[in-house]
């Protein structure tokens, strides 16, 4: 093979590699059911993670510290701070891909009925991961929510603020969406993505706590003002 070539294997390996575990994760949730898929999953993610580290550290000729690889543990602040928002915009990108290869194929009404579904289990999984990653306990209250949504994937690349607070609720507000506003320069009107946002917001609140509620206050295509995209409501 040529080194494009071998470089393009490369990058499909790592695709059929993350497809390869997506695909284990929803069998696994077919059999056994969520709560055990997602506990199942944090094992095989905790072992897989740090034998690929260590084996792509040997032939490529890199440190690990800590179970992690040296040269992206040690890149300086400023580096690791695009690199994360980098990520999330990549994210963001595919998800708007997904939707519009759909849509294109089928019509708008399919992709959206994908879209939600996608959020039904995308949702849920990232609150896990959040709050594993900030040991959270399952009765963290709006104030583990709270943290939680600072560390979304939404968070790195929109701009939003939890206003409204009392002792039972809150009210997060997302100032800056990062797809609306590409539209809004287009001159388009509001992406409509409140079955979405629905399925979302009440999926992640409960994964972090089982008690808390949601009420959407306004979300496209319902009418909004200027300073935010859309507003919900967590409460207990």
């Amino acid at each position: 093979m040529s080194k494009s070539e071998s470089t393009q294997v490369i990058i499909d390996f790592i695709h059929r590699l993350f497809m390869h575990h997506a695909f284990w994760f929803m069998e696994v949730q077919k059999k056994f059911g969520n709560e055990k898929a997602f506990e199942i999953m944090t094992k095989v993610f905790e072992t897989s993670s740090e034998i690929q580290i260590r084996r792509l550290s040997k032939i490529l000729g890199y440190e690990s510290e800590d179970g992690l690889p040296a040269p992206l543990k040690n890149i300086d602040e400023e580096k690791a701070k695009k690199l994360i928002e980098g990520i999330a915009v990549n994210w963001l990108a595919n998800d708007g891909i997904w939707f519009q290869a759909v849509e294109n194929a089928y019509n708008m009404s399919d992709a959206k009925h994908c879209n939600d579904n996608c959020w039904a289990e995308f949702s849920p999984f990232e609150a896990r991961t959040i709050s594993k990653h900030l040991g959270l306990s399952d009765d963290c209250g709006l104030e583990g929510l709270k943290k939680a949504l600072q560390h979304r994937l939404y968070a790195f690349i929109n701009v939003q603020e939890i206003v409204e607070e009392t002792e039972n609720s809150f009210v997060f507000r997302m100032k800056d969406c990062r797809v609306q506003s590409a539209r809004k320069r287009k001159g388009l009107d509001d992406y409509p993505c409140k079955s979405a946002g629905i399925v979302e917001y009440t999926t992640f609140a409960e994964t972090i706590d089982s008690r808390i509620k949601t009420e959407c206050i306004a979300c496209p295509p319902d009418k909004h003002p200027e300073d935010w995209y859309c507003a919900w409501k967590f409460y207990i």
